[in-house]
């Protein structure tokens, strides 16, 4: 390491602008080619400096490429079962290390460190012992093609992954990525977000100790000038990006340019529909949770389009603004707090001109102003949550990615209309169905537009199940034994033609069989 790992947050706030990370390539801690440096900042903090980062640029990439190129062959070639122990070890130093990352975390990104932070460490070593289980499963299957044939298909690795992530959940995005790839046989490049990349590199020294040199590589730096030179690199085989539906775009376009396998895991304006006979206090916890508020609601799978039916549209809606009147909007590192920061002044901005926007409207009511829950005294990028009632699905603060804590309230009355409404969306990353008939509740889930449909529950992802979008919210899937497979391996078909031999003859018995025999 660099410097000693902080223990406290006082100490990561303390050590601040003179603690330096360095980027982590071909096993060696690294500055960057040409000197460049980047402040990271506190979102909880306003103006407080928490570490500087090398700004890598497109040599840097080049050389990280590079060591991963060189350590593939050596690490394809393990048995699974070495890679799976590989990755279980690392899963443990996690698991270890899991208040410190969760500290970190919450630091670098502004989310409260009870109810994000904590979880979010914890999921993380639980991805890496989830592929190490799942290591062993890549598998191949043979055809009956007669007996002059043996025709066998195997699962190969990609080769060397290029892995961008986002600030919102870096550790959970990058459990997603890292282990999934390796646990294939891949080798990988990881571009932490310019925003909140202290975990990831902090995540590679843990993982140091457990891989060869070059399997796992970490960039920090700007999109424009790393993500991009990664995205574009000749030698990288598969690129693997979390981020905004705009920036995948691009990624997009470069990457199909040099055909090269690509997932994408983009935006989403998730619709949350609320039946008549679920006008519950449960129902309510839930829909809060779908929407991320105690992540600023800082998600892609925000639940932030709320169509109440008509009959219990005030009395849930009443229920809702209480229960977000509740919330502690405060500094991430306080146990007490549930909502933490944005993450920087320009999501700050962003988020705000669309409040502003929505209280200026004559015909919307603003449910719940969140401004005024921000406690005076607290110096960061606060805002607390904000609810507009009786909107128009078609209104831009209903369709467009706010990426804040900004829900927008729908009523409806006909089942085959709020379905059309959830539907009427570029995005198709996840629903939230909340209905007590099960039958109508799967037939919902069944037309609506998505990628992963929760039913009565806000929170329900659990490690395994298969997790992206459809329409603009992305391509592929990750998370999964069938992410993996389907993201970080391809598939070849080896034909062989067997020689003719012919029946060796068979000596003549006496018919007696012999009873003993096994």
């Amino acid at each position: 390491m660099s410097v000693d790992a902080p223990t406290s947050p006082n100490e990561i706030l303390e050590q601040g602008a003179s603690r330096e990370w360095r980027m982590y390539i071909g096993g060696e801690r690294v500055e960057a080619a040409d000197g460049r440096w980047t402040d990271v900042m506190a979102p909880s903090r306003s103006g407080t400096v928490i570490g500087r980062v090398p700004r890598a640029a497109a040599a840097d990439v080049d050389r990280a490429v590079q060591a991963a190129r060189a350590a593939l062959p050596g690490w394809r070639g393990l048995p699974a079962t070495a890679r799976q122990k590989a990755l279980l070890a690392i899963a443990e130093d996690l698991y270890a290390h899991a208040e410190e990352l969760a500290l970190l975390t919450a630091t670098d990104t502004g989310n409260a460190l009870r109810t994000q932070a904590r979880p979010e460490s914890q999921t993380l070593a639980n991805l890496f012992r989830y592929f190490a289980g799942v290591a062993t499963e890549v598998k191949g299957t043979v055809l009956p093609a007669g007996e002059d044939q043996l025709q066998y298909t195997i699962r190969e690795p990609v080769g060397v992954v290029g892995a961008i992530l986002p600030w919102n959940s870096p550790l959970m995005i990058a459990g997603m990525k890292i282990p999934a790839a390796l646990a294939a046989g891949n080798t990988i490049v990881v571009k932490a977000a310019e925003d909140a990349p202290l975990t990831i590199l902090r995540l590679a020294e843990l993982c140091a100790p457990h891989l060869p040199a070059g399997v796992l590589n970490v960039l920090t730096g700007f999109g424009e000038d790393c993500g991009a030179a990664l995205v574009a690199h000749p030698q990288v085989d598969k690129v693997s990006f979390t981020g905004s539906t705009e920036v995948g775009r691009i990624v997009g376009a470069v990457a199909g340019e040099r055909l090269v396998p690509l997932s994408l895991e983009l935006g989403g304006k998730s619709p949350s529909i609320v039946w008549p006979d679920s006008c519950d206090d449960a129902t309510v916890e839930g829909v809060l949770t779908a929407m991320r508020f105690t992540r600023q609601g800082q998600s892609c799978t925000a639940g932030s389009r709320l169509f109440l039916h008509e009959d219990i549209y005030e009395d849930f809606l009443d229920r809702v603004v209480a229960r977000l009147k509740q919330l502690v909007v405060g500094d991430p590192l306080d146990e007490a707090t549930d909502m933490g920061a944005l993450i920087s002044q320009e999501q700050f901005d962003r988020v705000s001109s669309y409040v502003a926007e929505g209280k200026e409207r004559d015909d919307v009511t603003v449910a719940l102003d969140g401004s005024g829950q921000v406690p005076s005294g607290l110096e960061g990028l606060y805002l607390g949550p904000t609810v507009f009632s009786r909107a128009d699905n078609s209104w831009r603060l209903a369709q467009e990615e706010i990426f804040g804590p900004v829900m927008v309230v729908i009523p409806w009355r006909d089942e085959d209309e709020v379905l059309a409404m959830a539907n009427d969306s570029s995005y198709g990353l996840a629903a939230y169905i909340w209905c007590h008939d099960l039958d109508r509740a799967l037939t919902a889930a069944a037309r609506i537009e998505s990628g992963w449909v929760q039913v009565n529950q806000g929170g329900g992802q659990v490690v395994g199940q298969s997790y992206g979008g459809v329409k603009e919210s992305g391509i592929g899937r990750e998370f999964s034994l069938e992410g993996m497979l389907e993201g970080f391996t391809h598939i070849k078909q080896i034909n062989v033609k067997l020689s003719a031999r012919p029946a060796e003859p068979r000596e003549a018995t006496s018919g007696k069989t012999d009873v003993g025999a096994p």
